[in-house]
């Protein structure tokens, strides 16, 4: 008969350790709640103004690229660069033509350097001429009317509002 001992781990026999997994899976699920709602499908970034109310809509389309325009109850931007003033929702007498009330000029002259610059030309959505508008929902359709038209007369027809979903 042999002598041999049969191996056994050398165990405390008055060790309290135990792991706790309600904290690590509470932690969890709020990891993963917080990456599914900051999760974007959409290829384009917009980023509302501080001082832009967006109206509200059911629609649930993703933006394209687009040139960004925002026009608030104080000024017209594109993208973070201001390009005419705003006063008592109208632009300012200055701003636009003496024939047409209607034509911005500020904002034609933007549009078309854009359409114009060798580095934009050839991208699709200066080709194909498409802006997206933040605009307050407050302002007059008449004022929206200005920047839609001009838009469309610098070769930019395709706009698109841009809205807050479900409020």
């Amino acid at each position: 008969m042999s002598r041999r001992r049969r191996y056994e781990p050398k165990t405390k026999k008055n060790s309290t350790f135990g792991l706790n997994i309600t904290s690590m899976t509470d932690m969890f699920t709020i990891m993963l709640v917080f990456l599914l709602q900051s999760y974007s499908t959409s290829e384009v970034q917009l980023n509302p103004e501080k001082d832009i109310r967006l109206p509200s809509s059911a629609s649930m389309t993703n933006a394209t690229e687009s040139i960004k325009l925002s026009l608030s109850g104080n000024e017209l931007k594109i993208d973070q660069t201001k390009i005419a003033d705003v006063k008592n929702a109208d632009f300012l007498p200055q701003d636009l033509e003496d024939k047409d009330s209607n034509f911005i000029k500020p904002l034609f002259q933007e549009l078309d350097k854009i359409a114009k610059s060798e580095t934009e030309k050839d991208k699709a959505h200066v080709k194909e001429g498409r802006i997206l508008l933040q605009a307050d929902k407050d302002l007059p359709y008449a004022t929206l009317r200005k920047v839609m038209y001009t838009a469309s007369m610098a070769g930019f027809p395709q706009l698109k509002l841009v809205t807050m979903v479900g409020e």
